[in-house]
Parts: structure tokens; sequence; C-alpha cells
């Protein structure tokens, strides 16, 4: 096959309607538009979310109370036993993670959790430990540091 052989599908490429062009296209006069009316008119049609005079439903519903989503921190989590990967005395930062892929987005910090066993001996730099994953480092005798 050459360039200059390629076509698209037959019927996939179909010429636009041409709109009030006569009787015979089948669309001409009031151009598919109907006799008068609010939507014949130029301008015309109703704006997104009208419904006839009828209360719509974004007035209809509540808009009110607080929601304490917007202040919840979002950390990139990461396991105890993907540390095992680093070499011992190593001083694990959010950078050196990054570097090796264990975390790809950083958003307010990474949080340690306590899944599975450590056997290397590490100072680990983070924003967040669980209770488990800062005893297991330490049992591998490595440290703990909240940044």
């Amino acid at each position: 096959m050459k360039l200059f052989e390629l076509q698209p599908a037959p019927g996939s490429k179909k010429a636009p309607m041409r709109k009030g062009r006569g009787a015979g296209s089948g669309n001409g006069k009031t151009a598919g538009k109907g006799h008068k009316g609010q939507n014949a008119r130029a301008g015309g049609g109703v704006r997104p979310g009208f419904e006839g005079g009828q209360m719509p439903l974004y007035r209809r519903l509540p808009k009110r109370g607080f929601n304490n989503k917007i202040f919840t921190k979002v950390y990139a989590e990461i396991n105890v036993s993907e540390l095992n990967v680093f070499e011992n005395e190593t001083v694990v930062t959010t950078e050196l993670l990054k570097e090796k892929g264990l975390v790809n987005k950083v958003i307010d910090g990474v949080a340690i959790l306590g899944n599975g066993e450590i056997t290397k001996k590490l100072t680990v730099k983070a924003e967040r430990f669980t209770k488990t994953a800062s005893e297991k480092i330490e049992a591998a005798g490595g440290k703990v540091e909240v940044i």
C-alpha cells in the first residue's frame, strides 16, 4: 500500500446538510426549524438548565453546608517491604523514592505503611508513618524521622 492509495472507509465521510437551499434538498424553506415559535427565530431557544418555567433542578437542590474534603492531605503511600531495595545505612528521602520509581506523584508528602517486613538498616525521612511501620524500621536497626 502506498500513501496515495489511502482513503477513508466507504460511508465514513458524509457531506454536511446544506440548510435552506430549496425544496428539492429536503431541507429548504424553514430549514428544519418548523413553523414560527421560539426555536424558529434568530437567536431563539432557551438557556441550558431552563425547564419551561418550572423551578430548575439547580435551584431546587440545597446549596449549603460545609465539606472538609478540601482540607484533606493526599499522601503517596509506600509499604515498608518496598524499602528493601535500598542498601544498608541509606538515608531514604522523598527524592530518592522518586528516583527509584517507588512513588511517582507526591502531593502533600509520603506516608510509610507497615505492610511486609524490612531487613535493611535505613534512616527513613517522610511526612507520615504508621505505628507498625515505625516499629518495624526501628526493629531492623533503622531510624524514623518525621519531616
